[in-house]
């Protein structure tokens, strides 16, 4: 990269040549922020505008929300983090920062970064993309999946002007890109915006703990919470009107041809033209690809009707996604009546939901919510009627390590002694709408495992897999972190199992639930994976730390091609930091490929088959 000119600084550069301090003064940048007219109003009265001190006061709010006085906080000067490996941009960039009265620190070997943010505390990271070893975007990957860095704003500077590779930086956790080259003026206003803005919301009060967001920030459209709240309230106040779950479809192939960012944006569309199509009614988005809207005081006769203008009014809409290209998306709608009587918004949704999977099948893309008959739903029940039992399979790793870890397996015993798999019992309680009542026993058994050992002195990892239905209730997060605290446990000994098909449909509420439980330390695999456009993606946007591959990989020993996808699998999740785990290991040939593709961990009768004991001797084990 070539070093810039000092010819690029700004035309009225002329203007500062005077002798600066050594340390400018704070918020000396405020300058570089103001518009022209607060420009021309200062140079000529020698006075700031009105407001100017707005940014003062936001760094002031920020540092007595880390325990610090606003008078502290006025002579603190913005912190930024420079990660760049060309000497010569690193410096020129500290310089202008530094002259704007700033603090810049340069870090110039992407290996210490994280370290460098721990010691250094910066309010942002201004990151060059390309770097050799570990480029901009991977380190922000690792740097996102500490949860105390979350929130750390991070902008690119990218001489890259192609606008798939800017969305790519998006879709990595970053916050902003700036396009190379960049003059002082503008790298000045856009890093102390973007701090401004941190600043400005950490200004904000902390909401009560029982306080239920009403409106999303950023589409207006209704909180998945509140109106789930808003449902419970309608079943027990009345029983008329309906629920409505509409599912765009193709969302998969959208987001494949479009990108992340730009699909993204359609949806946002989407929501906003369901939400105009059925006002006044409260529409809210479940997840990637499906909204949900209630429609109260609505006679039963007319839900059909309503649902159909819910599809018809999207289908007529040309949205625009990039170089002003339109699509018209196609949706399935499923709608149930309030008065079958749900026991709650869980149930109902989770009727709704099902009801859209029959619209799918429907050339109309309609369907209705019919409740089971009463023998079918005595089956479901007596399919669930029994005694819970969990199974353990060790997950060794191939290198060593003396950590005991097991991913647990659901069982369920019925009275008479039949023994039923997680494939047959799961599938009966997400259809009676049991599943999030079976996914909390499963978690606490398991919880109460790890208290058990941890008493006897041999702490163990348990890998627990929960369906999204029930990681998508607000209740349920707030249930395991308090159970988590209440028996002090170590976050890290659990590990929640996010199967493939289920994380590709429900990834803004899987990610939503990932970075509530992150700051308990509590991990997450993504299961069953098998490579691909959106699949690949996904080992950016969850917050994960284990990948375990799809049980045909095991066959890689004898196929080539096989064995070929998965040493790119291995060694995409190394560069995001991610242990890979292959499963259903029978055989010395499927380890050998395992281990000749650099698999971190292997689970399988080879190692050892699935029981009810947690005795494998982790320590001794060859293989």
């Amino acid at each position: 990269m070539a070093a810039r000119e000092p010819a690029s600084l700004p035309e009225d550069s002329a203007a500062r040549q005077r002798p600066r301090v050594e340390t400018p003064p704070p918020h000396y940048w405020r300058r570089w922020t103001q518009d022209a007219k607060d420009e021309a109003t200062t140079m000529a009265s020698g006075k700031p505008p009105a407001g100017s001190d707005l940014p003062a006061k936001a760094k002031a709010a920020a540092t007595t929300a880390k325990g610090g006085s606003p008078e502290d906080a006025a002579e603190s000067p913005y912190r930024i983090l420079i990660v760049e490996d060309d000497r010569t941009q690193a410096l020129f960039a500290q310089s202008v920062l530094h002259g704007a009265g700033m603090k810049a620190e340069v870090q110039m070997q992407p290996e210490g970064v994280i370290d460098a943010i721990q010691r250094f505390d910066p309010d942002l990271i201004l990151m060059d993309l390309h770097m050799p070893g570990l480029d901009g975007m991977r380190l922000t990957s690792l740097i996102r999946q500490q949860p105390q860095f979350q929130l750390l704003p991070i902008v690119f500077l990218t001489g890259d002007p192609d606008p798939e590779r800017q969305f790519e930086v998006l879709e990595s956790g970053a916050d902003d890109f700036l396009t190379k080259p960049i003059r002082p003026r503008h790298l000045i206003a856009a890093v102390s915006n973007r701090i401004q803005r941190t600043r400005a919301q950490l200004r904000q009060p902390a909401p009560q703990a029982n306080a239920m967001l009403r409106s999303h920030p950023e589409t207006g459209l209704a909180t998945r919470g509140w109106l789930l709240q808003q449902v419970d309230q309608a079943l027990q106040e009345s029983a008329v009107g309906g629920l409505f779950f509409v599912e765009i479809a193709s969302a998969l192939g959208l987001r494949e041809r479009y990108g992340y960012a730009a699909f993204e944006r359609l949806m946002s569309q989407a929501g906003s033209c369901l939400a105009r199509i059925g006002a006044p009614a409260p529409v809210a988005r479940l997840n990637d690809n499906s909204f949900l809207t209630l429609m109260r005081d609505l006679d039963e006769s007319g839900l059909e009707q309503h649902a159909q203008r819910l599809r018809a009014g999207l289908a007529e809409q040309a949205f625009t996604v990039r170089d002003e290209e339109q699509v018209q998306l196609r949706s399935a709608v499923g709608y149930t009546a309030l008065s079958i009587g749900f026991e709650g918004a869980g149930p109902a949704l989770e009727a709704t939901e099902r009801s859209a999977l029959q619209a799918r099948l429907h050339s109309e893309g309609v369907a209705a919510y019919v409740p089971p008959s009463d023998t079918e739903a005595q089956e479901r029940m007596a399919l669930l009627e029994g005694q819970l039992e969990l199974a353990y399979q060790p997950i060794v790793a191939v290198a060593g390590n003396e950590q005991a870890q097991y991913q647990v397996l659901l069982r369920l015993r019925q009275p008479d002694g039949t023994l039923l798999s997680a494939g047959q019992v799961v599938p009966a309680a997400e259809a009676s709408g049991r599943i999030a009542d079976l996914d909390q026993q499963v978690m606490e058994h398991a919880l109460d495992m790890i208290v058990q050992r941890n008493a006897s002195g041999a702490p163990l990892r348990l890998f627990v897999s929960q369906s999204p239905r029930t990681l998508a209730r607000e209740v349920f997060a707030e249930w395991l972190l308090q159970t988590i605290a209440a028996r002090s446990i170590d976050g890290t000994s659990v590990v929640i199992d996010l199967r493939l098909g289920d994380a590709l449909i429900h990834s803004v509420t899987l990610a939503e639930f990932c970075r509530r439980l992150m700051g308990a330390g509590v991990q997450f695999c993504l299961s069953q994976f098998e490579p691909g456009p959106e699949a690949d993606a996904l080992l950016n946007q969850l917050p994960l730390g284990y990948v375990r591959m799809a049980a045909r990989f095991a066959g890689a020993h004898a196929d080539a091609q096989l064995r070929d996808q998965l040493r790119g699998v291995i060694d995409q999740a190394h560069r995001l930091g991610l242990q890979v785990i292959g499963q259903q290991i029978e055989d010395p040939q499927a380890a050998a490929a395992m281990w000749m593709g650099g698999i971190d961990y292997i689970q399988g009768n080879l190692v050892h088959s699935v029981g009810t004991d947690l005795d494998f001797d982790f320590q001794n084990a060859v293989l």
